[in-house]
């Protein structure tokens, strides 16, 4: 599923469309859903060209000489630039590439095309996205945003540490698969209160939560973790052999060692 590290990957992809005139754009229904009502892409756009290509977390952003054009790639979503797809597969989609799977169409005045595609049908296109409702974005953030991400004042120290770390208003980025790996790497249990880190396993998370990154883009994406082959029923701990835990923890299935994420 496309993660921080996966958009990155759209977005370098995407920087070999820029400054190329946009000669139409499609967008089917499932797409739209992501536009305010009454927004024609296919009035706006044209005769524009994109100028930068930018990332908030999982959000791309293609600004042009007036709006940005937003895209989010939901769970299986990919981007195709000149029938070039941005990374090789995604953990969860089907390895294949299909016209009927297209949900957002940019042809250039050249002849190529930016493509959107999404089997799930979860990926959505915007334009000039609120990108502040986002946090910091997770390849940047600072010890002390990461603080201020995990805080609650709510009983009993608020929600789990994964949920919190997966709210996208709060860290925009990690997914699922990043953050598992992040607390097998930092030895912390994703079901404790986001707020009761200590300094020196908040400094210790922030460490684990940049190294993860850039180790996991050096491989190749999110699913490229070492936790990643034993998040199964029967799976172990690569570090210590001991049978892995599974729950549901911010709505989604929770891999983690028992014996060292405390």
């Amino acid at each position: 599923m496309p993660e921080i590290l996966e958009i990155e990957y759209y977005r370098r992809l995407a920087e070999a469309g820029l400054d190329r005139e946009i000669e139409s754009v499609a967008v089917d229904e499932i797409a739209a859903r992501g536009l305010e009502p009454g927004v024609d892409l296919s009035a706006i756009l044209p005769g524009l060209s994109f100028v930068a290509a930018r990332r908030r977390g999982k959000l791309l952003l293609l600004d042009t000489e007036g709006p940005t054009f937003g895209m989010r790639f939901g769970m299986t979503g990919g981007l195709l630039l000149d029938g070039l797809a941005g990374i090789d597969r995604l953990e969860y989609g089907p390895g294949t590439y299909e016209s009927k799977w297209i949900r957002a169409r940019i042809r250039f005045a050249d002849g190529g095309e930016l493509l959107l595609h999404d089997p799930r049908r979860l990926g959505r296109v915007s334009l000039d996205p609120d990108e502040g409702a986002l946090g910091p974005d997770g390849f940047e953030i600072t010890p002390t945003q990461l603080r201020s991400a995990l805080s609650s004042r709510a009983p009993g120290g608020g929600p789990a540490l994964k949920a919190r770390l997966m709210d996208q208003s709060k860290v925009a980025g990690v997914g699922n698969l990043l953050a598992d790996e992040m607390f097998w790497r930092a030895g912390l249990d994703p079901q404790r209160p986001s707020s009761s880190l200590s300094d020196k396993e908040l400094r210790r998370l922030h460490r684990h939560l940049r190294s993860t990154l850039d180790d996991l883009f050096e491989r190749g994406g999110s699913h490229t973790g070492d936790l990643m082959e034993a998040r199964r029923p029967g799976g172990r701990c690569p570090k210590d052999g001991a049978a892995l835990h599974r729950a549901t923890v911010g709505g989604r299935t929770t891999w983690w060692c028992p014996e060292h994420q405390v």
